[in-house]
């Protein structure tokens, strides 16, 4: 019996997914638990493994095509299986030739949905402009063109429209009665772009009418004349335009849930620094064991604090807040794509190499897009960190249902005034965001405080 392939939800927030590459043809002997493709979902690049065995018969979507999960995008099945109902009930998409994908040099560009209607439209004998009702007496309007109309019991048989000729080679195009010239839809926008004046233009079309071949003929022997308005095609490389991935749509659609609805504040902190450079130089000199980079104490730091306040770490669940007994700490990653943040689990409970060493390879991970669902997913607070792209300050946006978000800026030396002394100091500004629903501004504030104890007193956090 045949097995659907289709595309499945490989992450939890998944809506849909955009195949990358085929990993096995057509005719391909598939067994249960094969590769069959690589999915680019909201998140990462995952495997779609194969749920039958048999062979891959068809391939119905190709590289490169979104589908949303639950579409059918292949078969697999025995070798001489009729599939054909199979993939009719389930409406799946043409599929890509047995041969493999078409070579880059053969593609036919596809054809935009709204030339294909005016197309279907223009070889109707469709016109753009609107058939006027009939002038003589007692006869009722003719109705529109493409429409049929039952006629009433007992009704004289509708008048058929009279046969139209096509005009001799030469002849001037047909207008309406108001006067304006017979074309298709399509016929107008090409001319439109291609800045012709429909009037120069002799149609072919039924009755005189202008079509799409009159225009393209117009146009190879040299006869445009610009119209006036015209609304002319844009200038190659003017601009480009960049397919949506998984991911920024991904982002751009929690984004939205989060800075519209969310009533949200922010408190901003300067934080001495000197002691945590004076630490981490201190924790290099003793190997490259023990090296550990300035976001890696923030992070420790953070999840330190998180610990004391449950209050912070928590989320908005609509009807309750519910508030961690374990801090899941989510580290902002800037990847090619948009951002991602994989989560340190337990970071309160991991001392600095662990989070250093696990950091890192989150971070590794997510650039290369091989981060798994288990890894990004569960955070029950976030830290987002642009320091090191010389940004001062900055407010991040909360990712629901988290209640916060602590952004941190760039280390500064800067003149600060100690014991009534000014002397150089190094500093970090740090801004949290904070959900009103769950934070209030003196829990925001005392939450702060503990971390600016933390990181001023960084010997706090190896206790």
């Amino acid at each position: 019996m045949a097995t659907k392939v289709v595309m499945e939800a490989l992450s939890p927030t998944m809506e849909e997914g955009r195949l990358v590459k085929w990993l096995k043809n057509e005719g391909d002997t598939i067994a249960k638990g094969d590769v069959l493709a690589e999915v680019e979902t909201d998140k990462a690049v995952m495997e779609l493994v194969a749920r039958g065995e048999g062979t891959l018969r068809k391939r119905l979507i190709p590289e490169g095509e979104t589908a949303p999960v639950g579409t059918l995008i292949g078969v697999i099945g025995a070798p001489d299986e009729d599939i054909a109902a199979l993939v009719a009930t389930d409406g799946a998409a043409a599929a890509v030739p047995s041969g493999g994908p078409t070579p880059a040099g053969d593609r036919v560009a596809a054809t935009p949905p709204a030339d294909v209607i005016a197309q279907t439209r223009e070889s109707a004998g469709a016109s753009s402009i609107a058939e006027r009702p009939a002038e003589s007496q007692g006869e009722a309007s003719a109705p529109a063109q493409g429409k049929v109309q039952a006629p009433s019991a007992g009704a004289a048989p509708p008048r058929q429209p009279p046969t139209l000729t096509t005009p001799p080679a030469g002849a001037p195009a047909a207008r309406e009665n108001g006067g304006r010239t017979r074309s298709s839809p399509l016929a107008r926008r090409l001319a439109s772009e291609r800045g012709l004046d429909l009037q120069s233009v002799q149609g072919s079309g039924p009755g005189g009418r202008i079509i799409r071949r009159d225009i393209e003929a117009a146009v190879q022997a040299g006869a445009a004349h610009a119209a006036a308005p015209v609304s002319r095609a844009p200038v190659e490389g003017a601009f480009r335009d960049v397919p949506l991935t998984q991911l920024r749509k991904t982002i751009a659609r929690r984004l939205s849930e989060s800075i519209g609805p969310i009533p949200t504040f922010y408190l901003t902190v300067e934080i001495a620094f000197d002691r945590v450079a004076e630490m981490r130089t201190a924790m290099a000199a003793m190997g490259d064991e023990y090296k550990v980079s300035y976001n890696d104490i923030i992070l420790k730091a953070v999840a330190t604090a998180l610990a004391q306040h449950p209050e912070v770490n928590a989320h908005w669940l609509g009807d309750r807040i519910r508030q961690f007994n374990q801090v899941n700490l989510g580290m902002a990653v800037a990847i090619e794509d948009g951002l991602i943040t994989p989560v340190i689990f337990d970071a309160d409970r991991k001392g600095l190499r662990e989070i250093a060493q696990e950091s890192r390879q989150l971070a590794k991970l997510a650039r290369e897009r091989k981060l798994t669902p288990e890894q990004y997913t569960g955070s029950t607070f976030s830290v987002s960190n642009l320091g090191m792209f010389g940004i001062d300050q900055f407010t991040a946006i909360i990712n629901p249902p988290e209640a916060g978000i602590v952004a941190v800026g760039a280390l500064e030396e800067k003149p600060v005034v100690q014991d009534g002394t000014v002397t150089v100091a190094k500093r970090v500004r740090m801004t949290m965001s904070c959900d009103h629903r769950v934070i209030d501004g003196a829990t925001g504030a005392k939450f702060l405080q503990t971390l600016r104890r933390m990181l001023e007193n960084p010997l706090m956090l190896v206790w």
